[in-house]
């Protein structure tokens, strides 16, 4: 008998169910603990929310740490705080969520789109250079679904022009270059608490940095522009109400205990999952070796190529997999700058030069990411077993297996 897909009415080669978040009664009894003091607000930046902070700059090896209402904020905040002024240029990749790019647009600058490497999804760069103009100022790489990027050859590029460097990694809570905490190579390094990421209380964000003039920057703009030892209604800065609540830090410290094992588990299943796939005609997993000791595997991508499964495009391939029950999705639509805000030059009240047109720019590696290769894993499946890891590998070569025997018209 011809085995039937599941989509198509057969049974999912993958039966278990991946949960996130993961806690326990450690995390609910800390959040109530703070529930029932009545201290939920953090008008003062202390308590619950420095201890975290001070827990994560440690765990980063930073020497500071500024928590904030979510990751956008978090970048915003330390491109400000970098120095930028507006009309400046941030070298930014085109293949992340789309937060990279607007910040840059708040802060009045003009995002410079640089191309992606084809093996890692992370900004290429060997592209860097030729973007770079008299008014470039900043660039910030993503360590794009957990994995470094080539921070080496970034942060020469960095010295040689004198660039800011804002590490996104708000997928790379505990990942490793060479070593280092990811975050703590740039400037400042920039982290998203936001429910589906590796370290997560619903919302929320921080940034870490050894800059002492970026944290105390930094840390005024969170708070409404006050500054130590000032007035509380003495205003230096324009800032806003960027803080985290007590709530949210009780639950973050209590998951931090956490995230280390679960960065290396994910590691570990992502090295043998890659092994499994390797194998598979038509599916190439993102390569590693590029200097990150430790990747996060927020999200787990390999490129997949259409003509070893006759045809069937990106779309219908991930929907075919997620019914077997592979948590897992096609990703970005397009490159950020093919979103109507940037073809539309949508930028409302943002002083954005004239000259600025994104019309013509063109990332093929980015563009064929979105269009044609990357799909992903979600980051709680990666939490699981190798006997897991063997399941996404066998839905795999169920579906190819499957194209084989029949007319692709059927489907």
């Amino acid at each position: 008998m011809k085995e039937k897909l599941a989509l198509h009415g057969g049974d999912k080669t993958v039966k278990k169910s991946f949960l996130w978040p993961i806690f326990d009664d450690s995390d609910v009894n800390a959040v109530a603990e703070v529930a029932k003091s009545g201290q939920w607000g953090n008008p003062d930046c202390k308590g619950l929310v420095e201890k975290f902070e001070k827990e994560f700059a440690a765990y980063c090896g930073s020497k500071y740490a500024i928590s904030c209402v979510n990751g956008s904020v978090a970048l915003r905040l330390a491109l400000i705080s970098s120095g930028v002024k507006p009309g400046d240029e941030v070298i930014v990749p085109p293949y992340t969520f789309i937060a990279t790019a607007t910040i840059v647009i708040e802060a009045n600058c003009v995002p410079v789109f640089v191309d992606i490497q084809p093996d890692t999804y992370n900004l290429d760069p060997l592209k860097i250079e030729a973007a770079i103009t008299h008014r470039t100022k900043a660039i910030i790489p993503v360590h794009f679904a957990g994995q470094a990027c080539d921070m080496d050859a970034i942060m020469g590029i960095a010295r040689k022009h004198n660039l800011a460097v804002i590490e996104d990694a708000a997928h790379a809570h505990g990942g490793e270059y060479k070593g280092r905490k990811l975050g703590s190579i740039g400037q400042a390094g920039c982290f998203s608490f936001q429910s589906s990421k590796n370290l997560n209380a619903g919302e929320g964000g921080l940034v870490v940095t050894n800059d002492e003039k970026m944290f105390d920057m930094m840390n005024s703009l969170r708070n409404v522009g006050r500054v130590k030892d000032g007035q509380w209604y003495e205003h230096h800065f324009i800032g806003c109400n960027y803080r985290i609540t007590q709530l949210q830090a009780a639950l973050l410290s209590q998951q931090l205990t956490r995230l280390e094992s679960q960065t290396r588990r994910r590691n570990e299943n992502g090295i043998y999952l890659n092994t499994l796939l390797e194998n598979i005609d038509g599916i190439e997993p993102l390569t590693r070796g590029h200097g990150e000791t430790l990747h996060t595997y927020h999200l787990y991508i390999f490129r997949y190529n259409k003509s070893k499964f006759r045809g069937l495009s990106k779309k219908e391939f991930s929907e075919m997999l997620s019914a077997e029950g592979v948590p897992c999705f096609m990703g970005y639509p397009k490159p950020i700058y093919e979103q109507p805000l940037f073809q539309k030059k949508n930028f409302m009240c943002y002083a954005i030069p004239e000259y600025v047109d994104y019309s013509n720019v063109h990332c093929p590696v980015a563009e064929l990411a979105c269009y044609e290769e990357a799909i992903w894993i979600l980051q709680h499946a990666m939490l699981g077993t190798k006997d897991d890891m063997d399941q996404f590998a066998d839905a795999i070569r169920k579906i190819q297996g499957v194209l084989k025997e029949v007319q692709f018209e059927k489907f």
